[in-house]
């Protein structure tokens, strides 16, 4: 597979926080039913045994849905956590910082890179480093014209939006220049994995997808 093409093609990142490993595979067939092809799964930093959770949750996506679904590893900050997520299977490593380091290490391991970044400098530095796609954060805040600015001189660099991404602004933001979008809490509904609501997760999964596909006009 190419990630990098399939990530541009399909466009919307669920991004899963704190999802239980347990819930973890039911949540991924969930988001599939719905048209979702990539997943995140980070690492939650404030856990003592984040890098054997979400090294599991990979493992039991990879082993559960195959090809059905790309799993990337969220919330990458250490060359550990990289090669946690690599032993596991992940298919890509996104970041919400630019370090050097951890893009080399997620490069060097054979897995996609998506570093995030929040000004041009951090950007470049990114992509220079060797990043695949550069995760511009938070990309609701900074807002359309803030992106139209950047992409005047940095036109070259792939860019996917995170942070403050919903139904109503995900074709705006795809229209506007970013490759593809990742999503969290309004997609990844935690209180709807808690309460074993997976059929209204598939359904909020369609939506965006739907969502996504119109601004190409599908």
């Amino acid at each position: 597979m190419d990630v990098v093409s399939f990530i541009k093609e399909n466009k919307i990142v669920a991004i899963s926080r704190r999802v239980k490993p347990e819930k973890m595979v039911d949540t991924a067939r969930a988001l599939s039913a719905g048209g979702i092809r990539l997943l995140e799964i980070t690492f939650d930093q404030s856990s003592a045994t984040c890098i054997s959770d979400t090294a599991s949750a990979i493992s039991a996506v990879k082993k559960e849905l195959g090809d059905r679904i790309c799993v990337g590893a969220g919330t990458v900050l250490t060359v550990e956590q990289a090669e946690a997520a690599h032993s596991a299977g992940a298919d890509f490593a996104l970041s919400p910082d630019t370090n050097v380091a951890v893009i080399e290490a997620v490069k060097n391991l054979g897995m996609v890179s998506v570093p995030g970044a929040f000004t041009s400098s951090e950007i470049l530095t990114a992509w220079d480093a060797g990043a695949d796609i550069v995760k511009l954060f938070p990309a609701g805040i900074l807002g359309m014209p803030y992106m139209k600015a950047i992409r005047g001189p940095i036109s070259h660099v792939p860019l996917m939006a995170v942070g403050g991404v919903d139904e109503n602004n995900v074709s705006s933001f795809l229209a506007g220049g970013f490759c593809s979008c990742g999503i969290g809490s309004n997609l990844v509904r935690n209180d709807l994995i808690a309460a074993g609501d997976f059929q209204q997760l598939t359904d909020i999964a369609a939506v965006f997808v739907k969502a996504a596909m119109q601004k190409q006009g599908e």
